[in-house]
């Protein structure tokens, strides 16, 4: 199997949802925050390929993806039952539009992501070039349930015992985790606690303006035209590779269905 890579670990967080890691192609590199192509064969021996965030950063060994579990999803239904030893066909050509790169210089930036959709913020979080760069970090995932949220809470959990970026990370990484289902500390969705204020006022800082905050979003498409409006009415303006900017969006991200 051509682009064939290893699978060194398998961890189901809920019955929704799993991570896994892979051998990595020596060839492989990299911007912490870029995706790539990842799947399976199919029936007829066809590559079956989605856009899977690399969750791990740049100077990882191995690479981490964080997926969704879909019962009748062409891909996740079979994805789930990989396991430690099976081989997984990747793409070794990454791209995508939340890299630092396609952000303006800034003070602070938010990494807003609902779902999965924190799996590209799993790799900026591990980067140093991150805390090289900004002051402050803002991790703000949403999730229905508690338990939806313990992949990204492990995650900044763990960060500051990191041997590599741990002293980078302390009093840097502000996280805000919330949920739109179950009760929890923190409820309601980015968009809502956001427009209110209610997260300045929660993690007792300034409200986002467009000279000193710069945002990365990724979530299902819904969300990110909800947050969009959100940022620009806070006067930020969409930026890409070629053009950077205040905030970027990662379009192809893939939510239900896959």
């Amino acid at each position: 199997m051509p682009d064939a890579q290893t699978v060194t670990e398998v961890k189901h967080w809920t019955d929704r949802l799993f991570s896994f890691r892979v051998t990595r192609p020596q060839t492989l590199r990299f911007r912490s925050g870029e995706f790539v192509m990842i799947g399976l064969l199919d029936d007829r021996g066809k590559p079956l390929l989605r856009a899977y965030s690399i969750a791990s950063p740049a100077w990882d060994e191995e690479l981490e993806f964080y997926s969704i579990k879909v019962p009748d999803g062409p891909l996740t239904s079979r994805l789930q039952h990989i396991e430690v030893g099976d081989e997984i066909i990747l793409r070794p050509k990454p791209v995508g539009t939340l890299v630092i790169d396609a952000l303006l210089p800034g003070k602070r930036v938010w990494f807003l992501a609902t779902g999965t959709g924190i799996a590209p913020f799993a790799s900026l979080m591990r980067e140093p070039e991150t805390y090289e760069k900004f002051e402050e970090v803002i991790m703000m995932h949403t999730c229905r349930t508690v338990e939806e949220l313990e992949y990204g809470r492990k995650l900044v959990e763990d960060l500051v015992n990191d041997p590599l970026i741990g002293e980078m990370v302390e009093g840097k990484l502000k996280y805000y985790p919330t949920t739109t289902r179950e009760e929890f500390h923190q409820m309601g969705r980015i968009t809502d606690n956001l427009s209110s204020g209610k997260v300045f006022e929660d993690l007792g800082i300034a409200p986002m303006d467009a000279e000193h905050d710069r945002a990365m979003v990724c979530g299902s498409l819904a969300f990110n035209k909800d947050v969009m409006a959100v940022l620009e009415s806070f006067g930020l303006r969409e930026g890409a590779n070629s053009e950077p900017r205040e905030y970027v969006v990662e379009k192809a991200f893939v939510g239900d269905g896959i």
